[in-house]
């Protein structure tokens, strides 16, 4: 069956002479809107935080605390629909809609069953904190918000799905398009419901925790409304006997999707870490750490945008047979990001004071020291966030095989029995304190990045003996 939509064919776009601007431009038409989707995501982090923060030292705490908790549990879920962006891409590129149908059905079940399991943890998300010592008034503020919150786990991993969906048949502009809108959203709505304006109630925490709630049903319906409202995206059918099983496709999903969400945990948790390692060197240490690490993460959205278009570039070539074209889509996204992490790079180590300063008003007590302890983690942020970039570019590139067990290995080992031993080793025994946390992530990414490059190309040669040249 063929599928016809107005937007851009990636099979039609991929001959097996495709010319390298083709493939910068099909990369290009896959990446922006996704990059941009996670720079605005970014953005209704900072929304909530931002608002919340007006309330006060305790509610700010509270909301930080639940909304690390809850995206722990999203990120480990999320590996599931991560999972479905090779296997859509794949079938599409073999041009198999019942197979990429199955695929996304499949996922979707995949994430009801994990949002019901992961309920207990909701539930007592309390007793965890104070078990960890977090101060009571603090865990039970928190509590309060992801009692609520738990409610939209679901929508947002449902729309986690669809989204690997859309971006796997090459229809990513609209996830852009969904996120801003959730975006402006979020704003307005936690503008009125949190503190009070437009004439709404002033619900605080309460009413923060209904926000997102109602956020994340809104972007899962949305999209629901995009796909079945183009001939191209309901000719698939993902929704017409929604309740039939497909047993292999299910096994598959959870195949790919547990060492994907174990992959991601892995490195979120890291950094987790590496936050209670700067709160034992001092209060000071960490509010610099807090600024480096919020500009890496914004430079981070541009490679983690483009690892998402790279797993679905490798997989349309690799479903298509097509090893020529495999490799020139590769080698494009690789050069797109590092050409993008250069001038990051750049950026950060020409003027490391003017954009910690951004972070932070020069009036304010401690300022300056604060901004002269940031200053040297930024510089290390430099070339910290190219090595990231290059990581979980190839990561996205092996996905994009459905190569995930391997990586994952990879990946724990880069993370912890070398990146975090080492940052341990070198801000404490060594004495380089807040830098050599950085300097130990830095050697443990760039750890990654060599290993993971190492077995996408062993896979490539692999793949070379099974597909056509």
């Amino acid at each position: 069956m063929t599928i016809y939509d107005t937007d851009l064919d990636l099979r039609t776009a991929t001959p097996m002479a495709q010319s390298w601007g083709a493939h910068l431009r099909a990369t290009l038409v896959l990446g922006i809107p996704m990059v941009g989707a996670q720079i605005a995501q970014l953005g209704i982090n900072t929304t909530d935080v931002i608002i919340i923060g007006q309330l006060g030292a305790v509610p700010l705490a509270a909301i930080v605390l639940a909304a690390q908790f809850f995206f722990n549990i999203f990120i480990f879920g999320a590996g599931l629909a991560v999972a479905v962006v090779p296997m859509v891409a794949q079938a599409y590129g073999r041009g198999d809609t019942v197979s990429t149908r199955r695929s996304v059905r499949m996922g979707m079940w995949a994430a009801i069953c994990y949002a019901v399991f992961a309920t207990p943890l909701f539930l007592n998300a309390e007793s965890i904190w104070l078990a960890m010592g977090q101060k009571a008034e603090v865990a039970a503020l928190a509590a309060q918000y992801v009692h609520v919150s738990q409610f939209g786990l679901l929508p947002a991993l449902l729309f986690a799905v669809l989204r690997a969906f859309v971006g796997g048949i090459g229809r990513a502009g609209v996830i852009l398009y969904v996120t801003v809108a959730t975006l402006v959203l979020n704003a307005v709505l936690a503008y009125g419901l949190v503190l009070g304006h437009y004439g709404l109630p002033a619900l605080g925490m309460f009413g923060a925790s209904m926000v997102a709630v109602m956020v994340q049903w809104c972007s899962f319906f949305f999209l629901v409304g995009y796909i079945q409202s183009r001939p191209g995206t309901r000719a698939y059918e993902l929704f017409v006997r929604f309740w039939r099983p497909d047993w292999p496709a299910f096994g598959e999903v959870v195949r790919l999707g547990l060492p994907v969400g174990i992959t991601m945990l892995a490195e979120v948790s890291l950094f987790a870490a590496g936050s209670l390692l700067m709160g034992r060197i001092s209060t000071l240490q960490l509010a610099a750490h807090g600024i480096a690490i919020q500009l890496a993460s914004l430079v981070f959205m541009i490679p983690l945008g483009l690892s998402q278009a790279a797993t679905v570039r490798v997989g349309i070539a690799h479903g298509q047979g097509d090893h020529g074209n495999l490799v020139r889509a590769a080698i494009t996204v690789v050069v797109i990001s590092s050409v993008c992490s250069v001038l990051g790079t750049i950026l950060f180590l020409l003027y490391p004071y003017q954009l910690g300063s951004l972070f932070i008003d020069n009036g304010a007590p401690n300022a300056p020291e604060v901004l002269r302890l940031a200053v040297p983690l930024i510089l290390v942020a430099g070339i910290f966030q190219w090595v990231d970039g290059v990581q979980a570019v190839v990561a996205g590139l092996l996905r994009g095989l459905k190569d995930a067990r391997m990586p994952m290995v990879i990946a724990l080992i880069s993370y912890w029995p070398i990146g975090f031993m080492l940052a341990w080793v070198l801000a404490f025994p060594l004495g380089f304190g807040g830098v050599g946390v950085w300097l130990g992530f830095l050697l443990g990414l760039f750890s990654a990045a060599v290993m993971l490059s190492i077995r996408f190309v062993l896979k490539v040669a692999h793949e070379r003996r099974l597909l056509p040249a």
